[in-house]
């Protein structure tokens, strides 16, 4: 394999064809950039997560087609007055549905005749309290968000001319009108808007994080553009292949895939560099010939490089076995990111360094001893050499061999009392929940909530096909949970099918309503059963809101339960192939997967006490999984691939203080790099990326500064010559 490396560099790098390689990437850029869609031009603004043969997916299906609502796609104002709605105030609402009915905006398919209804009429639909009231506007199903968003802000400049006054941005805490939109399109048009200037602000800010970080640990100004290039460049080719595959209906991409691979590109990639950049470094030390040194630099990095690489886009393909879409639309994009991404590592980089040379280590030049010496006989004065390690990362590598138990013993204790948060998590997969609270469809839900029975923001509907009369609205309306039942509606294709709307008497986005699905429908299950029914489970369906959120608990439990496992044997094989040593493929994978736990636990304090939330999104713990498990091995790989070259020369214990002390600088900031970028999608107005840039940066820097430099060596060093079983490696004098 080294020998193929260094072949490969001479091919790709040598004093001729590194044009060669430089040119045919930029061409290969400008082609596909030129032929194929942009990926950002291919996403999805779909919301349909869940597979078609989940409960709530079939019953929305039935209802569609059984009971139809030819109304259109809802969008609700939202009318709100403390002290009770005024005079003034529903005639500014009947005046804007005459307005609607005489001039009808863009893809309005139907109002209600709120035109045509004295003030009186109106308040006698409003709250309780009198103090809101919700009034629909339908729009034709055929519209997408982006033609409704200029359409919105038509209704919105009526509404305000009408009323004199922009009651939109007002602070809700404040006396006076307040007007705020929500519903399915006020939800899509926030949650477009929210991603609209997202991806710009997230690359901007990711660029400049890593320049910054790069420019403090290296402290030269071209190596910390150089990365940067090959990233780019990488980009250049991801895009418009994920833009090309998205286009031919092979993947599907959404906005939240996108700004998480802007993430992972910039950071596993600038890391992937760095593996390289600092080999090159080190055997431009001790070679004079640039060329030779970035062969050899290839030749000894290379390999870790590529089974990183492979590592990673394994583990986040596994994404592909689940059944949420919000998973499973990661798998391809993500992988094919890293894989790009290492390919440009090995191809690009070493051409660019190889036209920069030492010249890219500006000011901090490296050279030979004897190329100093000649530098120090002609200004005739000392020349400062180059530490290729720091004092810290040599204490280290000593302290992992004289004290591995003493390690052991404190990095397992506190890593596993951070662990032991996990079960005491809450969750929560309610669309809301990701909101920022001030977004105009939040609020508007927010107000429903608080002047109308909590469950009229979301009611369910209960679904079932029986060739019986039966009537379930009385044993239906007895539950503690249910505020009201409907009557019953016959489908308009086949009457066996009946639907009960139910609004419930608690929240219906809570835990309580949610673990009340399941307990409704066995409720009417029974109830059919006892009217003679042989297989009542297949006749009753759930439909609504609720009735999702159980659902996309359940799937995502269920793809948890799959593609943890899968991850976990794929990277065990790969390991094992690579270090062939079934031990460290074990205790490598236990101590990652110490580390995503502890992670996890520490999130979850940070984001609930900290931050205020009161439940972590429900995605968070496989998304962190699969990136912490795919990305941590990263780091173990190069520190203990370094550590079994060392041990073919060397004892176990130099093996080991040598390989943590040699790995330790670049490892620390590529860490820091990693971790950084991550911590940037904090920017975001989406909790459920805050959150999951919290947990993942948190789990990056546990690696990079706990498990990788002290758990990991120490655990190899008690184990002696078993950790390498069964190759049982002696020492090189035995």
């Amino acid at each position: 394999m080294k020998n193929l490396l260094k072949n490969w560099g001479k091919t790709i790098a040598g004093s001729k064809t590194r044009w060669v390689t430089l040119l045919i990437w930029i061409a290969l850029v400008a082609v596909v950039s030129v032929v194929w869609p942009q990926v950002n031009d291919e996403t999805t603004g779909g919301s349909q997560l869940l597979p078609e043969e989940t409960m709530s997916v079939e019953a929305s299906n039935i209802a569609d087609e059984q009971f139809p609502n030819d109304a259109g796609v809802p969008l609700l104002l939202v009318w709100h007055r403390d002290g009770g709605l005024e005079q003034e105030d529903l005639q500014n609402i009947n005046t804007l549905y005459q307005n609607l009915d005489e001039d009808p905006l863009e893809y309005q398919s139907m109002i209600p005749p709120f035109g045509e209804l004295p003030p009186q009429a109106l308040l006698d639909s409003a709250s309780g309290d009198e103090e809101a009231l919700t009034t629909p506007v339908f729009f034709s199903e055929e519209a997408t968000t982006d033609d409704l968003q200029p359409v919105l802000s038509s209704l919105q400049e009526r509404i305000t001319e009408i009323t004199g006054e922009n009651y939109f941005d007002t602070d809700l805490s404040e006396d006076g009108m307040h007007i705020r939109y929500t519903g399915a399109v006020g939800i899509q048009i926030d949650s477009t808007e929210l991603f609209s200037t997202a991806d710009i602000t997230l690359l901007i800010s990711t660029v400049l994080l890593v320049l910054f970080l790069l420019v403090l640990l290296y402290r030269s100004p071209i190596l910390a553009v150089v990365p940067l290039i090959g990233v780019g460049f990488a980009y250049g080719i991801i895009s418009p292949l994920l833009g090309f595959m998205a286009d031919q209906g092979w993947i599907v991409v959404d906005s939240q895939a996108v700004s998480i691979m802007t993430v992972l590109l910039f950071g596993a990639g600038t890391d992937y560099c760095l593996f390289l950049i600092t080999r090159y470094r080190d055997e431009l030390l001790m070679e004079p010939n640039k060329y030779t040194a970035l062969t050899k630099a290839i030749a000894h990095s290379g390999g870790a490089i590529m089974i990183s690489a492979l590592t990673t886009a394994a583990g986040l393909f596994t994404l592909v076995a689940a059944q949420y879409a919000s998973y499973d639309r990661f798998a391809v994009p993500f992988s094919v990111a890293i894989i790009v991404m290492a390919v440009a590592v090995l191809t690009l980089l070493p051409a660019l360094l190889a036209l920069l040379g030492r010249t890219a280590f500006f000011p901090f030049i490296p050279r030979t001893e004897e190329m100093i010496q000649k530098l120090e006989n002609k200004k005739g004065k000392k020349v400062r050499r180059p530490k290729t390690k720091s004092r810290f990362s040599e204490w280290v590598g000593r302290i992992t061999v004289r004290k591995p138990w003493t390690i052991i013993t404190v990095t397992v204790v506190v890593l596993g009392i951070l662990a032991l948060f996990v079960p005491r998590i809450n969750y929560t997969y309610g669309v809301f929940d990701s909101f920022p609270d001030d977004m105009p469809s939040r609020e508007g839900f927010a107000i429903i909530g608080e002047h109308y029975p909590e469950g009229t923001v979301a009611p369910m509907q209960v679904l079932i096909r029986s060739d019986r009369e039966v009537s379930l609205r009385e044993d239906i309306a007895a539950l503690d949970e249910v505020e009201s039942v409907g009557e019953a509606e016959k489908g308009e294709e086949n009457e066996e099918y009946e639907q009960y709307s139910v609004t419930l008497s608690i929240d219906p986005y809570s835990r309580e309503a949610v673990a009340f699905v399941p307990e409704l429908k066995n409720r009417v299950e029974d109830r059919l059963q006892e009217e003679g029914e042989e297989d009542p489970e297949d006749q009753v369906w759930i439909n609504g809101e609720t009735a999702g959120l159980y659902d996309t608990e359940k799937v995502t439990s269920r793809d948890q339960n799959i593609v943890i496992p899968v991850i976990l044997v794929i990277i065990a094989l790969i390991l094992v192939t690579y270090l062939r040593s079934i031990t460290a493929m074990g205790y490598l994978l236990l101590t990652v997967g110490l580390s995503y736990l502890s992670a996890l636990g520490l999130g979850w304090l940070i984001i609930h006490y900290v931050m205020g939330e009161p439940a972590m999104q429900g995605l968070i713990p496989l998304y962190s999984f699969v990136f912490l498990v795919a990305l941590g091995n990263d780091y173990n790989i190069f520190m203990i691939s370094s550590i079994w070259k060392n041990r073919e020369q060397m004892k176990l214990d130099a093996a080991i203080s040598n390989g943590v002390s040699s790995t330790s600088g670049v490892i620390t900031s590529a860490g820091l790099i990693l971790a950084g970028t991550f911590a940037v999608l904090a920017v975001l107005p989406l909790q459920v990326l805050v959150q999951f840039g919290t947990v993942t940066a948190i789990g990056v820097l546990i690696d990079t500064f706990v498990v990788r430099p002290f758990l990991v060596p120490s655990i190899t060093k008690v184990l002696g010559k078993y950790a390498f079983w069964p190759a049982m490696k002696k020492d090189p004098e035995e």
